[in-house]
């Protein structure tokens, strides 16, 4: 299958302006990644994951700067690999990032990142303490994309984002930032910040240090291309159809409202074990259970509430549900155990 081009030119030529920086030529590094000097001088050009991956990797070495250019002082390789070590004892996914940014201003002190988590998001912000001029673009995607790729890694699930904030104006490339960061997407912003549901800042680091190595020697792909596996998928699709019962639900409606296609939504509950049909079905017969023990709803009124046409259908899905007859429950007046 042909690779899509989709990273912009714009980002290559951040790169070609680090080799400028430190005075070394960034020809040699360019032609192993297939990509020709002039193609760099129309802004419209995008290259593939795979040939931005392969001039990532080879300037932070020849660079010795996993930074590329962005901060008064270089990053000498392994500096990120460093952070992700440091942070990798951590129990839980929160206690790893605030000591990722806490340490990083070890590093430099241009910028500071600052990690926070309340009852309805978790956000990392950056805090500019120094104009970083051209590389600024660059430094802010990329440094959210290393700490996104590591926290996906860390608990192993891929993490959605509830929203993606730049303090810059919107780019002709702005689509890319839309594949970068799926989901609410804010250009102008007073600061630099992403943010994502608390519950993922919760999971336990599922790694070790086996783990790091292994992944370490391949960790530019986690900048550039998505994590894949979400382990709150199914938990984030049983809240949306808890909070709106009422709501004809289809893998399109949730596929958009979770930023994952219908295909990937199906295909990770399938990885799960489950099915959209079976989470509806989940929730239709708690829904029922809760009504015929908490109310005196007639029977045929709690059939279209948890989304029946007519009440027989409801009690023959109720005893392939459940076992036992929604009569049943009603009349022994005893409250079952789902």
């Amino acid at each position: 299958m042909t690779e899509v081009a989709i990273t912009p030119v714009a980002f290559v030529r951040a790169i070609v302006a680090a080799y400028r920086r430190y005075g070394k030529d960034p020809g040699d590094a360019l032609r192993r990644a297939r990509i020709a000097p002039e193609f760099l001088s129309d802004p419209r050009n995008r290259v593939t994951g795979s040939q931005m991956q392969t001039l990532f990797g080879i300037a932070i070495q020849e660079l010795d700067d996993e930074a590329l250019g962005w901060f008064s002082r270089r990053l000498p390789w392994g500096s990120y690999g460093m952070l992700c070590r440091a942070t990798l004892g951590s129990p839980t996914l929160e206690v790893a990032l605030k000591r990722w940014c806490r340490y990083h201003g070890l590093l430099t002190d241009d910028i500071a990142l600052k990690f926070t988590v309340t009852r309805s998001a978790a956000a990392i912000v950056i805090q500019i303490n120094r104009d970083l001029g051209e590389m600024e673009e660059f430094c802010f995607a990329t440094l959210f994309r290393y700490i996104l790729g590591y926290a996906c890694w860390a608990v192993n699930s891929r993490i959605p984002l509830l929203e993606t904030c730049f303090p810059f104006d919107a780019l002709e490339h702005v689509e890319v930032y839309r594949m970068l960061f799926p989901g609410p997407l804010h250009f102008r912003s007073e600061s630099a910040k992403i943010s994502f549901d608390p519950q993922y800042a919760a999971l336990s680091i599922r790694r070790d240090d086996r783990a790091l190595n292994k992944m370490l020697q391949h960790a530019v792909p986690l900048t550039i291309f998505p994590y894949r596996r979400d382990r709150l998928l199914v938990q984030r699709v049983r809240e949306l159809l808890r909070m709106q019962p009422d709501s004809p639900h289809t893998g399109e409606s949730l596929a958009m409202e979770l930023h994952v296609s219908p295909r990937t939504l199906h295909r990770q509950l399938q990885e799960e074990g489950t099915s959209l049909q079976a989470l509806k079905n989940e929730i239709r017969r708690d829904r029922a259970v809760e009504l015929l023990n908490r109310t005196s709803r007639p029977i045929k009124q709690i059939a279209p509430a948890v989304g029946f046409h007519n009440e027989k259908s409801f009690s023959r899905a109720f005893k392939q549900w459940t076992g036992v007859t929604p009569e049943s429950v009603r009349e022994k007046g005893r409250h079952f155990v789902s």
